[in-house]
């Protein structure tokens, strides 16, 4: 009879304390989601998103009446000088872009209103690259656009027929087989990640990325090799640099020269003295001694300074290589890169005139007396193996054929030039 009693008790405790929490606890919860979805209401009060009448059709309107109309407010010249491009090629680049790429073209929203128009949308993107101003989802898509769009025709190899007039213009200047300059340029990077800093930072403290680029007597840059860190040198960044890739690999046409009565097969650059003694590069003399040597060394650092000039013009042209670099990725700094490089190449096609002071007229005329030829007979689709790769590197390295071609460069232009600067001494009034 007690143990009855007993567990009736128990079962009754058990069912009060259920009945208890289970009221309390639906309290709390209830308190809970009132309290919460109070705070949730207020905040999707407080988020509503804000029109702002941006008046898209006035400013298109506007901006037409300004540049593009039969009697625009700004002449050409000021179109120019904003936007770093004459207006024929402004309207080559937004005619290609709005055919090609969708984001370019004009859609309609929801309610059928037209939103921004190709124009607004290129000048908008271009004036980004002219003025280093802030990055934003237009700037993106005009980058991928220029790259995919313009690099094979605006950042290409050289074919046999460019390869001739660099041939023929170098043999003008006094370098037979020379077809450009090549140096390395520094852009800093602001926002580099904090873990990367010491491997990017050099001597000035800041980080910086590194451009390998080789221009020609028009500033046109053949070639550009974005990404190595700041702290490596010209070297350092040559031994990570494809630039004699397409020699090595029998995908580059075969170039014959004379100088000095002598026949050379392998084309050159002009170099600073930190780049090595290879047969594809001519440096300067450091410590020239005699006239030969004088006349020599200031011919080659004049002509060297194509790459200089190629990146000064770059820099002036798109400000936000000029200023240091704000993006976090790399990868999209070296987009950056790439399409203000492809922008200028066009830059220099449509102004030819005014970018070289040579004339190529005889060029085209004819052969003439020229002793630099490109071998049009010789095939690059030979497969090629691990043997000829290396017999083809050892040769760029020959450090031999590097200083007899030197030499018969110094000959050359002392033949090409001596005359002159005797002439010029002469006529010195004592």
């Amino acid at each position: 009879m007690a143990s009855s009693s007993h567990q009736t008790f128990d079962e009754i405790f058990d069912q009060t304390f259920d009945q208890y929490f289970d009221q309390t606890f639906d309290e709390t919860f209830d308190n809970l989601c009132n309290v919460y979805g109070n705070q949730e209401d207020e905040r999707r009060r407080r988020k509503k998103r804000v029109f702002i009448e941006r008046n898209r059709e006035e400013g298109h309107l506007q901006l037409w009446n300004d540049y593009f109309s039969d009697t625009p407010t700004y002449p050409k010249n000021l179109f120019r000088r904003r936007f770093r491009m004459n207006k024929a090629l402004f309207m080559r680049i937004v005619d290609r872009l709005s055919n090609e790429v969708r984001f370019f073209r004009q859609k309609q929203d929801v309610t059928g209103r037209l939103g921004l128009s190709a124009l607004q949308k290129c000048k908008a993107s271009i004036r980004v690259l002219v003025y280093g101003s802030a990055l934003d989802a237009v700037d993106e898509y005009l980058r991928l656009a220029i790259i995919n769009w313009f690099d094979d025709e605006y950042l290409r190899r050289p074919t046999p027929a460019d390869l001739q007039c660099l041939l023929h213009i170098g043999e003008v200047r006094g370098f037979p087989g020379m077809i450009g300059s090549i140096d390395c340029m520094h852009w800093e990077w602001k926002n580099c990640p904090t873990a990367w800093k010491g491997q990017y930072s050099r001597g000035s403290g800041k980080p910086t990325i590194v451009l390998e680029a080789v221009a020609s007597y028009d500033l046109w840059i053949w070639h550009a090799f974005i990404g190595p860190p700041g702290t490596l040198n010209d070297i350092n960044v040559l031994d990570r640099s494809p630039v004699f890739d397409d020699i090595i690999n029998g995908r580059a046409p075969q170039v014959n020269f004379s100088v000095n009565g002598r026949e050379y097969h392998l084309v050159y650059y002009l170099t600073d003295a930190i780049y090595p003694k290879w047969a594809t590069f001519i440096q300067s003399i450091s410590i020239p001694q005699g006239s030969k040597a004088v006349l020599f060394a200031q011919h080659q650092e004049a002509v060297r300074k194509d790459v200089e000039r190629a990146f000064g013009v770059l820099q002036a042209r798109f400000a936000i290589v000029k200023n240091p670099a704000l993006y976090w990725d790399k990868v999209k700094i070296g987009k950056i890169m790439k399409a203000c490089i492809i922008l200028l190449n066009m830059i220099i096609e449509d102004e030819q005139d005014d970018y070289t002071q040579y004339d190529v007229s005889d060029f085209q005329q004819g052969e003439g007396s020229r002793s630099s030829h490109v071998d049009l007979t010789y095939s690059t689709d030979i497969p090629t193996n691990i043997a000829n790769q290396m017999g083809v590197r050892t040769r760029i390295r020959d450090r031999q054929a590097h200083e007899q071609l030197k030499g018969d460069l110094v000959e050359h232009i002392w033949r090409k030039l001596g005359s002159d600067q005797d002439n010029n001494r002469a006529s010195m009034p004592l």
